[in-house]
């Protein structure tokens, strides 16, 4: 069965087949403009099928009105496995940098994690095969086409996967809130490592909170307690780039 992407960015990330096929553009009949020209000559140039059809159809595939007018229906989501992000990692030549996510079950905030990582340069993203949201139009969306660049990988025990990186010789960051974890700012992030985010309200799980070599935590100075956890992994993301890049290997 095909998976659906809506949004004008999302489906012009879509059309460029990085990694899955596109195979037809649902248009509302009578949608035109110049960002829905540029789109449709994109999808000429690549030779994929245009249907228009009314409005509501696409509301109804979407679930909601929210897609732009636009929607692309591509093959299935293929998650890579986890020795693919390690290889991936080991050609690149550049310090290992992978994002790991715990409980995360909202696709707005899947989303944005995706596009923070790969917007800081990670050389992947790994999830739980439970109790995480899966992709869908929502997260491909909220990604702004991230999921088209940056590898996913799910696995079925996420212990035994930050396992697998330890083995690998990257270290083990966990976000945390308590005051005995360690300061952001003041952690030497130069190294091959791991970041590892929970879900918001419960955080990291007991047993992936035990596999994390080091518990970091973000200063805060207002009256709230925690941050949203997009924008928490986007602060401690672009802090490894912050280090990195003023301390280049």
């Amino acid at each position: 069965m095909a998976d659906l992407i809506y949004g004008v960015n999302p489906v012009r990330e879509g059309l460029q087949g990085r990694r899955r096929k596109p195979l037809e553009v649902l248009l509302a009949q009578g949608l035109r403009g110049p960002r829905i020209e540029q789109l449709l000559g994109e999808a000429e140039a690549a030779g994929i099928p245009v249907r228009e059809v009314p409005r509501r159809e696409l509301d109804r595939l979407a679930g909601h009105s929210h897609h732009q007018g636009v929607m692309l229906r591509l093959e299935p989501f293929a998650y890579a496995d986890l020795d693919e992000l390690l290889a991936g990692w080991k050609r690149s030549g550049r310090p290992g940098f992978f994002l790991v996510l715990d409980g995360i079950t909202d696709p707005h905030n899947f989303g944005a994690l995706l596009r923070c990582a790969d917007a800081a340069g990670c050389h992947g993203v790994i999830v739980a095969r439970d109790r995480s949201c899966p992709v869908t139009g929502v997260v491909e969306k909220s990604s702004a086409g991230a999921l088209e660049h940056i590898p996913l990988a799910q696995v079925t025990n996420l212990s035994r996967a930050l396992e697998v990186l330890q083995e690998a010789g990257l270290w083990i960051y966990g976000l945390a809130g308590e005051a005995a974890a360690e300061p952001l700012y003041g952690s030497d992030l130069g190294g091959d490592l791991a970041l590892v985010v929970g879900a918001e309200g419960s955080g990291l799980r007991p047993n992936v909170r035990r596999h994390c070599d080091h518990l970091l935590a973000i200063p805060m100075h207002g009256g709230v307690g925690s941050l949203n956890a997009s924008v928490a992994a986007g602060v401690a993301l672009f802090e490894v780039v912050r280090q990195r890049e003023a301390s280049p290997t």
